[in-house]
C-alpha cells in the first residue's frame, strides 16, 4: 500500500502531530472547526524524514503536490503559474514541538515575470506587485538557493540611499521594479543561473529547502539546547497555503496575536500589528507595529472579528494561544496558531485563572506547566535588558544572579560578609570548611569542578547562584588576583555571576528578585492532592529548613552533620579531635562538640515540626576537615620566620633598653612560645593530613567505615540526636527524627551501629524518663549495599538512595572528571542521553533502585523508601521513582515547587509510563 503524505486542510488529523506538525495540524483542525484559514494542504513528516535518508523526494511526491494544488485552483479560483488570477503560495516548516524561527519558510511563492504583471493587472497596483517580487526573490535565493541575505541588503539600502529615503514604505513601484531587478542578478551571480520562472521548480526547490531546514544548524542547535528527543519531534512539515495580503493597501494588515498576556498571564488580548504589511514585517521589526487595542479605532469591525477569533482558539484549544493573522481587503484570514510561550509567572496564573474560568481542569492546568519553568520564579536573575559582555563562562551550577566583591578564601569571605559586603566567592574549588565562606557570600564561582561539585551541590542546598568550571579563569590565591585572558581580576574588584547560564561578568549587572505568587501556592497546593511522592529537603540547619518548609517541604531527607562541624567557631574543636592520638582524647574533644551538635539538632527539630528530619551520620573523610598538606607547609614556613622575627625584636629591644624582662605591648602579644606551639600544632595537623592520605578518599575511610574505626565519633552524634529528641519531647514537641548511616556495604556494619543506636537510647530514656519515638536506616550508595538490600531491611526501618555516589560507583566515573573531561562529548554524540549525575539513570542506576527496593520491602513489608541525591529534583528522575513505588524525594530547597509538580506529573501521567516502559 502507497503511503500517504499530502493532506488537506480539509482531511488532516488535528490530533497527529508527529505526522502534520504543530502548524499544520492546526491549520486543519481551524479549517474543521469553520476559521476563516486559507487553503492548502500538508506534506507530512514522513516525507521529510523519507528525502533525507534517500536525499530525493518520495516517488510520485511532485504528482500529488501538482493534484492538490489544483484543488486549490478549484476553490480559489486562481492558477498557479497561470494569467489573469495568478495564485501564489507560502512553503511553511513546521515539526510537532514549535521551534519558532528555527526552520524555513518561503512566502510569495509562484511569481516570475509573467505571473507578476499579472498580479499587477489583477490588483491594480504595481507598488504592490514589485514589493511581493523583491521579497520572494530574496527569501527564495537565501532559503532555496544559499545566498546570503547581504547580498540583497547591500542593493537594497542603496537605492534607498540614491534615493534618499529611510523607511521601506516610502519606496515606489519604481524603486521596486529595480530592486527586483537587482535582486535578479544577484541570483544569476550567485549560482550561475537565472532565477527559476517554472513554478513548479520553484515550489520543489521551497519544499526541499523546508525538509532541510530540520538538520540545519539552528533547528539542530535548539533541539540539542531544548532536549527535544526525536521522540518529542522527528521531521518537520511543509505546509502549502494560499497567499493572502496584509500588504494591498490601507484596508489591509497584519499582525500576531495572543489570547492572552505572554508576560503577565492576564486574561486580555495581546499583540501588535501593522497596515499595508507582510508578516515577516511584524517579526523582524522592520517597522514599529501598533499595540492590538488601537486596531479597533482604525477597524473596529475587524477588532471584534479578532476578539471573536481570539475566544474561538482560546475555547476550542482550552489553552492560550499565540496566533498569526492577515486581514486582505477587508476579510480576517488566520494563518496560524500554537500554544502560547509564555514566562512561568504567566503560565502559573493562567492555569489558575483558566481553572476558576472552568476552561480547563486542575489536572490539565498541572499538565501544561513544565515543571522547570518554575525556576524562573525562584531565583534572582539578571535584568534582561543588561547589553554588558560577559568575561568567561563556566557551568550553570545553581540558578540564579549574585552580584559582589571577589573573594579568594572563605575566611575573608565571612570576614567581609559580616561587615555588611556582598561578596563573591572565587575559588579554584571547593571543599567543606568552606562553608563559612558560603554562608557570606552572594554567590561561588569555580573554575574547576562540575554541575554537581561540592560548590554546585552546596550551592543549591543553600539556594545560592553558582557558576562552575569556568576553566578560562586561572586562579592564583597566593596574589589575590584571577586571570581570563589578558583581564586580570584582583580581589575585591566586583564580579557577577548568572548560575542559570554560566555566564561571569566583570562589573556590577542589576538583578531583578524573584516573588513568590499566591497562584503558584494555589497551583502547588492542588500538586500536592495528586502526587503520592512526598518531597523532602536537603538542608542542615534551622535556617535551610525554614526556607524548605516555605517552598513546601514536608521533611528533611538528608541533613548533613558534617555541615555543622564546619562553623568557623567548631572547626579548631574538630581538628582537636582528629589530632588527638587516643580513644580518651578523642572522647575529650566530641565531649566539647557534643552540646554544640545537640543544640543543632533541638533548634533543626523544633523548625521541621511536626516533619521528619533524616540525619545523615559522619560521611566525608577526615582530611576534609584538615588544610592541604601544601597549604600547611606555606604556613609552618610563615611562622617560623615569624619566629626569628620574635627574636629579632627580642634582641633589639634588650640591646636598646637595658634587661627587659617581658616585651612591651603590642610585642608582648605574640612571643617565642606562643609562636612554637601554633608551630608544633601546625606540624601535629601535617603529620596526621600525610598519615590520612589516600589515593582514593572517596572511596576509602569514609562514611560507616569511620564510625567502625572511631565508635565515638558516632555515638555522640547518635547521642546529639537523641538526646535533642527527649528536650522536644519534654516541651511536648511533635518530632520525626531518623539516624541514617552512609555508605553501608554489609549488614554487619548496620548491625554494629544499630549497637550504639541502643546503647545510647538506653542511658537517654534513663536520664530523661521517657521512651524515645525515632527510625534508623541506611543510605544506599554502594552496589553491594543493592545486592544485600534484604539482610539490610532486617535491621533497617527506612533505605534513602544516595544516587550522587551509586552513579559514580555504577559507571565507574570520578563525577568532576567525567563532567571536565570526556562526559561533554558522550552527550554530544549519543553515547549517553543525559548527564547521569544530573537525570536518573534508570536504565542502569534504576534498575539497582527497582531491585534494593524489591529485596527490602520483601524482608520489611512497608519498608520506607526515598532518594537524597541531586537527581532527586528532576522531574524526569522523579516519575521514575514514582514509578518504582519510593515514598519521598528529597532535593535542594529552591527544587522543591518543582519536585512537587514533578511529582503531580508522575502521577497523572503514570498510565503512560508504564505503556513505555
Amino acid at each position: 500500500m502507497t503511503t500517504q503524505y499530502i493532506f488537506s486542510f480539509q482531511q488532516g488529523d488535528g490530533k497527529n502531530k508527529a505526522l502534520l506538525g504543530g502548524k499544520g495540524a492546526n491549520l486543519c483542525e481551524m479549517t474543521q472547526i469553520g476559521l476563516n484559514v486559507p487553503p492548502g494542504f500538508v506534506i507530512s513528516t514522513e516525507a521529510c524524514l523519507d528525502y533525507l535518508q534517500h536525499h530525493r523526494l518520495p516517488d510520485g511526491l511532485m504528482n500529488d503536490v501538482r493534484h492538490h494544488m489544483q484543488e486549490i485552483e478549484r476553490t480559489t479560483g486562481k492558477t498557479f503559474g497561470g494569467k489573469s488570477q495568478p495564485l501564489l503560495v507560502s512553503v511553511r516548516s513546521g515539526s510537532a514541538i514549535s521551534m519558532p524561527g528555527m526552520m524555513d519558510t518561503i512566502l510569495n511563492l509562484g511569481l516570475n515575470r509573467e505571473t507578476l504583471q499579472d498580479l499587477i493587472e489583477a490588483t491594480g497596483d504595481p507598488r504592490f506587485g514589485f514589493d511581493a517580487y523583491r521579497r520572494f526573490i530574496q527569501l527564495f535565493g537565501k532559503v532555496a538557493l544559499g545566498i546570503p541575505d547581504e547580498k540583497f541588503d547591500a542593493h537594497f539600502e542603496e537605492v534607498k540611499r540614491q534615493a534618499g529615503i529611510k523607511a521601506d514604505v516610502a519606496l515606489d513601484a519604481d524603486h521596486l521594479k529595480e530592486i527586483s531587478e537587482l535582486f535578479l542578478q544577484v541570483v544569476r551571480e550567485e549560482t550561475g543561473r537565472p532565477f527559476p520562472e517554472d513554478v513548479y521548480e520553484q515550489l520543489e526547490l521551497a519544499i526541499k529547502a523546508v525538509f532541510d531546514s530540520w538538520m540545519g544548524r539552528r533547528a539542530v542547535d535548539y533541539r540539542r539546547e531544548f532536549r527535544v528527543t526525536e521522540k518529542m519531534a522527528n521531521g518537520t512539515a511543509a505546509n502549502i497555503v494560499t497567499m493572502v495580503f496584509g500588504n494591498m493597501g490601507n484596508d489591509c494588515a497584519t499582525g500576531v496575536g495572543f489570547t492572552r498576556n505572554p508576560g503577565t498571564g492576564a486574561n486580555e488580548m495581546y499583540g501588535e500589528y501593522l497596515v499595508n504589511a507582510q508578516g515577516e514585517d511584524v517579526v523582524a521589526g522592520i517597522r514599529t507595529p501598533k499595540p492590538v487595542h488601537e486596531l479597533a479605532k482604525e477597524m473596529p469591525d475587524l477588532y471584534r472579528q479578532l476578539s471573536e477569533l481570539r475566544n474561538k482558539l482560546e475555547q476550542h484549544y482550552r489553552e492560550a494561544q499565540d496566533f498569526e493573522y492577515t486581514i486582505e481587503r477587508g476579510v480576517l484570514y488566520c494563518l496560524q496558531t500554537r500554544n502560547a510561550k509564555m514566562n512561568a509567572a504567566a503560565m502559573v496564573r493562567t492555569s489558575v485563572e483558566m481553572v476558576k474560568e472552568g476552561l480547563i481542569s486542575k489536572e490539565r492546568a498541572l499538565l501544561r506547566i513544565n515543571p522547570e519553568l518554575l525556576e524562573q520564579l525562584l531565583h534572582p536573575q539578571l535584568d534582561p535588558h543588561n547589553k554588558i559582555p560577559p568575561l568567561a563562562q563556566g557551568l550553570p551550577a545553581s540558578p540564579g544572579a549574585a552580584c559582589g566583591k571577589c573573594v579568594f578564601d572563605a575566611d575573608t569571605a565571612a570576614m567581609m560578609g559580616k561587615a555588611g559586603e556582598a561578596v563573591i566567592l572565587l575559588r579554584e574549588e571547593t571543599k567543606p570548611e568552606d562553608i563559612h565562606g558560603f554562608f557570606a557570600a552572594q554567590g561561588i564561582l569555580t573554575s574547576r569542578g562540575g554541575k554537581t561539585s561540592h560548590a554546585a551541590v552546596v550551592a543549591r542546598g543553600m539556594g545560592k547562584a553558582c557558576v562552575a568550571g569556568a576553566e578560562d579563569i586561572r586562579v592564583d590565591v597566593r596574589s589575590r588576583r584571577a586571570q581570563v585572558g589578558e583581564v586580570l581580576i584582583h580581589e575585591g574588584d566586583i564580579i557577577t555571576i548568572d548560575g542559570g547560564t554560566g555566564l561571569i561578568y566583570l562589573g556590577e549587572i542589576p538583578t531583578v528578585a524573584p516573588t513568590v505568587s499566591e497562584e503558584l501556592q494555589t497551583l502547588l497546593g492542588w500538586a500536592d492532592e495528586y502526587a503520592e511522592l512526598k518531597v523532602h529537603a536537603n538542608a542542615d540547619t534551622p535556617e535551610g529548613a525554614k526556607k524548605a518548609l516555605a517552598y513546601g517541604a514536608a521533611g528533611i531527607g538528608l541533613c548533613r552533620t558534617e555541615r555543622m562541624f564546619n562553623a568557623k567557631e567548631r572547626l579548631p574543636l574538630v581538628i582537636d579531635m582528629i589530632l588527638a592520638e587516643d580513644p580518651e582524647s578523642r572522647a575529650a574533644a566530641l565531649e566539647k562538640l557534643f552540646p554544640i551538635q545537640r543544640e543543632d539538632f533541638v533548634k533543626l527539630f523544633t523548625a521541621m515540626a511536626p516533619f521528619p528530619v533524616t540525619v545523615r551520620l559522619l560521611d566525608p573523610p577526615m582530611h576534609e576537615f584538615l588544610p592541604s598538606e601544601h597549604q600547611l607547609e606555606d604556613e609552618i614556613q610563615a611562622l617560623k620566620k615569624y619566629e626569628t622575627m620574635i627574636k629579632g625584636q627580642r634582641v633589639t629591644l634588650e640591646t636598646l633598653s637595658g634587661h627587659l624582662t617581658t616585651l612591651p605591648a603590642p610585642f608582648d602579644l605574640l612571643n617565642e612560645e606562643v609562636i612554637s606551639k601554633a608551630i608544633a600544632k601546625k606540624e601535629l595537623m601535617l603529620k596526621k593530613v600525610r598519615d590520612l592520605y589516600e589515593v582514593n578518599p572517596m572511596l576509602g575511610h569514609r562514611g560507616v567505615r569511620l564510625g567502625m574505626s572511631y565508635p565515638e565519633i558516632y555515638k555522640m552524634q547518635i547521642r546529639s540526636v537523641l538526646e535533642a529528641a527527649a528536650l522536644c519531647a519534654q516541651q511536648g514537641l511533635k518530632i520525626a527524627p531518623e539516624i541514617m548511616v552512609p555508605q553501608v556495604i554489609t549488614a554487619e556494619e548496620l548491625k554494629r551501629v544499630k549497637e550504639y543506636v541502643a546503647e545510647v537510647r538506653q542511658e537517654t530514656e534513663t536520664r530523661y524518663g521517657l521512651t524515645l519515638d525515632f527510625k534508623f536506616g541506611t543510605m544506599i550508595e554502594t552496589v553491594r549495599a543493592c545486592t544485600r538490600a534484604g539482610q539490610l531491611a532486617e535491621l533497617a526501618e527506612f533505605f534513602s538512595f544516595g544516587t550522587n555516589d551509586l552513579t559514580q560507583a555504577t559507571f565507574s566515573f570520578s563525577r568532576e572528571d567525567a563532567e571536565n573531561k570526556f562526559l561533554p562529548l558522550y552527550n554530544e554524540v549519543g553515547l549517553l542521553e543525559d548527564n547521569p549525575f544530573e537525570v536518573l539513570d534508570v536504565k542502569g542506576v534504576g534498575q539497582l533502585m527497582k531491585m534494593t527496593a524489591e529485596f527490602g520491602r520483601h524482608t520489611r513489608p512497608g519498608l520506607k523508601i526515598g532518594i537524597c541525591g541531586e537527581q532527586g529534583g528532576h522531574p524526569q528522575s522523579i516519575r521514575f521513582c514514582h514509578h518504582i513505588k519510593l515514598d519521598y524525594v528529597s532535593c535542594s530547597a529552591p527544587r522543591i515547587p518543582i519536585a512537587r509538580l514533578a511529582a503531580a506529573h508522575a502521577k497523572l501521567l503514570e498510565h503512560e509510563f508504564f505503556n513505555h516502559s
